[in-house]
């Protein structure tokens, strides 16, 4: 996957927005107004990378399986966001996945009222 593709697939997500809130060096993708996921237009150690929410259950078993899942840059110890090197060892199809997943994981903690709202998008 390229960071191209990468674009695409939070472009494609049902109500997503892009911004730029933080710098001109960094892509923010939301929905409800809530961030899914980020990550800088230029390559951290020569590697592209996402960050993205994820279900802290599944956040360990994804940074034990894969060399390119680890913590997320710049948000402390939260087991809530992991960091995606996006030509790593990290099928394209599971990047594909986390995306839905961390919408997912937005999507549910918004009041019942919005999560209805976001359905009926």
């Amino acid at each position: 996957m390229n960071i191209e593709e990468l674009r695409e697939l939070c472009m494609n997500v049902k109500g997503a927005e892009e911004c730029m809130p933080f710098d001109e060096d960094t892509m923010v993708y939301k929905v409800m107004g809530k961030m899914f996921a980020y990550f800088p237009l230029t390559p951290k150690n020569g590697d592209f990378c996402v960050n993205m929410k994820c279900d802290p259950e599944k956040t360990l078993e994804l940074r034990d399986r894969y060399n390119g899942i680890v913590k997320a840059i710049h948000v402390g110890d939260s087991l809530m966001w992991n960091t995606i090197y996006i030509q790593s060892d990290v099928p394209d199809k599971l990047i594909k996945d986390l995306i839905t997943h961390s919408v997912s994981e937005v999507i549910k903690k918004l009041p019942k009222i919005r999560q209805k709202e976001y359905r009926e998008l």
